[in-house]
C-alpha cells in the first residue's frame, strides 16, 4: 500500500464537547479533512481513527473508512499525535498491508485543501524528508515576547534583543496544526515533528487557526465565512 491518510478524532474533547462532528459553517467540522483527502487522489485509504462510534458514523457517511475501534490508552487528554498514527500503521500492516506514506490531518483543519496535501506530499518526496508539516510564520518577532510576572510587573524573554530592529531578528514560525505527511518509519520510529529530519509546508497566516476554545471556534467561522465570499479556495 503506497499512501494512507489518518485522521485523528477521539470522543472526549473537554472544552468544546464533541469538537470533531460539531457544525462548522453547516457541515460537521471533520467533513473538511475528510472531503480534502478524498479530492487530492493521493490516497488509496482514509481512515478515520476514534474511539467513538457516533464520530465512525459521521466520517462513514462523508467518505472515510473506520476499520477498528482506537484503543481506550490512546484517548485520553495526554495522548500524543503519534502513538495515535503508529497504532493505525501498526494496525494496518496486520490486518491490511504497511503504508510506505501516512498523511495524519487533524480533524478540526477546516482550512485544509485538495491543494495543500498535494503540495505536500511532493515537497516531502523532493527533499527526501521524514516529514512535511504546515507551518505558518509568527506575525511579531519572538525575540521580543515578555511575560507577565507575579507582582503583574513584565520582563523580556530575551532583554538582549529589545533595542533589536524587527528586520534584524530571525523570522520564527509555528506548526499550523492541519497536517503531518511522514514516510512510515518516522511514525513507527516515534520521530518528532519539530526535527532536522522534517520540511515544512509554509501557509499563509490567513489558513491559520488554532481551535482550542469557544472563541477559536467562532473566530475561525468568520473567517472561514469571508475567505469563501471572496471566492478562496477552501
Amino acid at each position: 500500500m503506497k499512501n494512507v491518510c489518518i485522521i485523528p478524532a477521539r470522543g472526549g474533547s473537554k472544552r468544546i464537547p464533541r469538537k470533531n462532528i460539531k457544525l462548522f459553517y453547516n457541515k460537521p467540522i471533520i467533513a473538511y479533512s475528510i472531503e480534502a483527502a478524498l479530492n487530492s487522489e493521493c490516497f488509496d485509504k482514509i481512515i478515520v481513527s476514534t474511539d467513538d462510534e457516533e464520530i465512525a458514523g459521521v466520517a462513514n457517511e462523508y467518505g472515510a473508512e473506520t476499520p477498528f475501534i482506537r484503543p481506550e490508552e490512546l484517548a485520553n487528554d495526554y495522548t500524543p499525535t503519534v502513538p495515535v498514527i503508529k497504532h493505525a500503521i501498526n494496525w494496518l500492516s496486520t490486518h491490511d498491508d504497511k503504508p510506505d506514506n501516512v498523511c495524519c490531518i487533524y480533524a478540526t483543519a477546516p482550512f485544509i485543501t485538495a491543494k495543500i496535501i498535494q503540495e505536500a506530499f511532493v515537497l516531502m518526496q523532493n527533499n527526501n524528508a521524514g516529514y512535511c508539516f504546515t507551518a505558518a510564520k509568527f506575525s511579531f518577532p519572538i525575540q521580543r515576547a515578555f511575560k507577565i510576572l507575579e507582582n503583574s510587573r513584565v520582563a523580556m524573554f530575551q532583554p538582549e534583543n529589545y533595542n533589536a530592529r524587527s528586520q534584524d531578528l530571525d523570522l520564527a514560525y509555528q506548526d499550523a496544526g492541519q497536517l503531518y505527511w511522514g514516510k512510515s518509519f518516522s511514525f513507527l520510529d516515534e520521530k518528532p515533528f519539530l526535527s532536522e529530519i522534517s520540511v515544512p509546508y509554509i501557509l499563509p497566516s490567513y489558513l491559520v487557526q488554532d481551535i482550542d476554545t469557544l472563541d477559536d471556534w467562532e473566530m475561525a467561522e468568520i473567517l472561514f465565512r469571508l475567505l469563501k465570499e471572496r471566492n478562496y479556495d477552501i
